[in-house]
């Protein structure tokens, strides 16, 4: 990979394919007993559209996926979609990097997410632990920029969770389990119509409670849950077909995670020394109403309206010892505690031309539309050294974006799609705290898209697209922050991406491979140096630009049903990254890779199932080694997991074993590198581990 290149890069691409199509040439005659390839609906964009269409790189993770590849939270998934990562510096993923670009951290100042995350049209970028699994429909994740659909929010692309709809007959589900680590699960969702009436409202009720010790044990306070999970999710979706030109859908939901934070060891292992572990909760309650009306003759509206409002608390042990342990060095004791209250409210509008409303000559559907979206963010921090605060920074952060979007689809001919689309967005900002800091920063972001699909044969669908970006720039706090660095530019991205997809029905085979360049302009990098080294919480955090930057590689999925029993699936994910041109205050990354942005990512999985109702699965992803941060040069190693799923089902059951990391690989997801150990404080490299071999038993019982 040292020597990989975007034409080397071209050319694995064509041979990859190549090799795929000899492949589906080979497979014989379909029989019919064989399994099928469904078709995949992807709901992010402004039109439904099987994803086979789709002219830009996604993944789609179905209900089946979801539930037969993960238990509690979309962190157990997160290895089957190629080039995505996160950043463990929290309980949950809550900072997620799509192709390298994303954040790792919010300490203080403003919300900047690159990566954005919706559930059910809630948009919850840059908080994104509310992502937990139960009774949720399909997550799907937009890789690039989405300039036109959704503005600055996804400078790097977009996850989209959608939860299930109410259902027109009484069912239901009850799902329970026990595993390692003391964990425990509990769920039940109930759906069905609200009255008598076949075209009355529907609604659809599922909470969900999950509780364990977090694989950790604190031997200074003999305790084996200071790491803990407990996390409750509750949701209600009405939907209601008023008359067959006008529906609504109404969502409520709420998300309470309650996890300990004592994630860090000295040793950098599994047993900690925290004598005030600390916590990381994340209670989100939102409102989302979708609501459409038709004109059949010529057009669509639409409104989707939001408010959501989150509580987070996250706290540290700072020092991550005691002192008895730290003994001579006596007192040695630091913690940190952020309370961050987050609200945001959002409308948007759109306009979308039915069949026979087209323009230029009938060729071309078109969508107009405007959105307003509103976050307020107060931010309250606390370093404390031996008992006493020492840092009290209280601030306080508003931000209006207002956008205006346009988007033709544009058949050229019986079988290419000429797709353009706009966004103009508008963002208004407000920061004041506690030190006196004030920053009232405007600007106004153009991006949008060019793409065009076309399809081979009825089976094959190539696409070319060029995209542009944007995220708002922004400001940085504290004392010792340069003048020069006080303030940072919005970033731009260009985004080329190529690609193939194809889905042969009748071999039951359906394969994706899209290659991309992205070219970085004002490439926003957050980095961080110590200001004393007996003070492990003496951190200036700050955002910068670099000159640009490059990120490009190749992205590929397939899943092929050799029999109706039997299924194979994976995928591949290829990135190199690099600054160009670019120093910070304290030293030169010019060349380097970009933090957080591993070289591979893959997966493959088999499924098993009997016509009796046995059935098994097995999964392995892999990644490669990556910079932990920007500030230092200190890698993760590469790594690869196994899990794997056995068990029985029938139409109402299912009974299940499963094991996740079943050889006990010892991994990494986060990385710091600091002096935080006295008497003389050596530049260290800690680290936090991966989750370690959990096993669990599970039953589902539909009805």
């Amino acid at each position: 990979m040292s020597s990989l290149s975007p034409s080397r890069l071209f050319g694995l691409t064509c041979k990859c394919w190549l090799l795929v199509s000899a492949l589906a040439a080979s497979i014989g005659a379909p029989a019919a007993e064989q399994g099928a390839i469904e078709t995949v609906t992807v709901y992010a964009d402004f039109r439904e559209s099987d994803v086979t269409n789709t002219p830009a790189s996604v993944s789609v993770l179905d209900s089946w996926t979801i539930e037969s590849a993960g238990r509690q939270h979309f962190e157990e998934l997160l290895s089957l979609i190629p080039n995505l990562n996160w950043s463990g510096g929290t309980s949950r993923p809550r900072y997620l990097q799509v192709r390298g670009i994303g954040e790792r951290s919010q300490y203080q100042g403003a919300p900047d997410p690159s990566v954005g995350v919706i559930v059910d049209h809630v948009d919850f970028s840059g908080i994104g632990m509310v992502a937990t699994l139960f009774d949720l429909e399909q997550i799907e994740v937009l890789r690039g920029p989405q300039g036109t659909r959704y503005g600055a929010n996804a400078l790097a692309g977009l996850i989209n969770l959608r939860s299930k709809s109410p259902t027109d007959r009484f069912s239901g589900r009850l799902v329970t389990g026990v595993s390692g680590d003391d964990g425990r699960s509990f769920g039940l969702a109930l759906s069905g119509p609200l009255g008598s009436s076949a075209s009355g409202p529907r609604a659809r009720v599922a909470v969900h409670r999950h509780q364990a010790d977090g694989f950790r044990d604190n031997a200074f306070l003999d305790r084996d849950d200071t790491n803990s999970r407990d996390e409750t999710t509750a949701r209600m979706k009405i939907s209601w077909e008023a008359d067959p030109d006008a529906s609504f859908e109404l969502t409520t939901m709420l998300v309470d995670l309650d996890n300990g934070y004592d994630a860090f060891a000295i040793d950098n292992s599994l047993v900690t020394l925290s004598d005030q572990p600390g916590r990381d909760s994340q209670r989100s309650r939102a409102l989302s109403l979708f609501a459409e009306w038709r004109e059949p003759a010529n057009f669509r509206a639409q409104s989707i309206s939001s408010v959501a409002s989150s509580d987070i608390v996250f706290s540290f042990d700072g020092d991550w010892g005691n002192n008895e342990d730290w003994a001579p060095f006596d007192p040695y004791d630091f913690f940190s505690e952020t309370l961050r209250a987050r609200t945001t409210y959002a409308q948007e509008f759109r306009l979308l031309s039915e069949p026979g409303s087209e323009i230029l000559g009938g060729s071309s559907a078109w969508v107009l539309g405007a959105r307003v979206f509103r976050l307020q963010e107060s931010n309250d921090n606390q370093d404390f050294f031996n008992g006493e605060v020492f840092t009290d920074l209280q601030s306080r952060y508003s931000a209006t974006s207002s956008a205006l979007f346009a988007q033709l689809d544009s058949q050229l001919g019986s079988a290419s799609t000429l797709i353009g689309g706009v966004r103009v967005e508008h963002r208004n900002a407000r920061y004041r705290d506690t030190n006196g800091t004030k920053f009232s920063p405007s600007e106004t972001m153009l991006g949008g898209q060019l793409s065009l699909a076309h399809e081979v044969s009825d089976t094959l669908t190539a696409y070319a697209g060029l995209a542009r970006g944007f995220k708002a720039g922004g400001f940085n706090i504290g004392t010792r922050i340069p003048n020069e660095r006080r303030e940072f530019d919005a970033e731009y991205l260009w985004n080329l991406e190529t690609g193939l997809k194809a889905r042969w029905p009748q071999r039951s085979l359906r394969v994706n491979v899209g290659l991309f360049y992205m070219a970085r302009k004002d490439q926003q990098v957050s980095t961080s140096f110590q200001d004393d080294p007996e003070d492990p919480l003496s951190f200036t955090f700050f955002n910068d630009n670099a000159a640009s930057g490059r990120n490009f590689g190749l992205e590929a999925d397939f899943e092929w049903w050799p029999t109706d029993q039997l299924a194979l699936f994976g995928s591949l994910g290829l990135l190199r990254t690099r600054f160009d041109d670019y120093l910070t205050a304290t030293r030169s990354l010019n060349g380097r890779e970009q933090a957080h942005a591993p070289k591979y990512t893959y997966s493959l999985g088999a499924l098993y199932q009997h016509s009796q109702g046995v059935y098994a699965r097995v999964d392995v992803a892999g990644k490669d080694g990556f910079y932990y941060s920007d500030s230092h040069d200190q890698r993760s190693a590469s790594y690869q997991l196994v899990s794997a799923r056995v068990g029985w089902s029938d139409e109402n059951w299912d009974l299940y074993a499963w094991g996740n990391n079943l050889f006990d690989e010892v991994y990494t997801v986060r990385g710091f590198y600091f002096g935080n150990e006295p008497p003389d404080f050596p530049d260290k490299l800690y680290t936090r581990q991966g989750d370690p071999r959990v096993v669990g038993l599970g039953i589902d019982y539909r009805f």
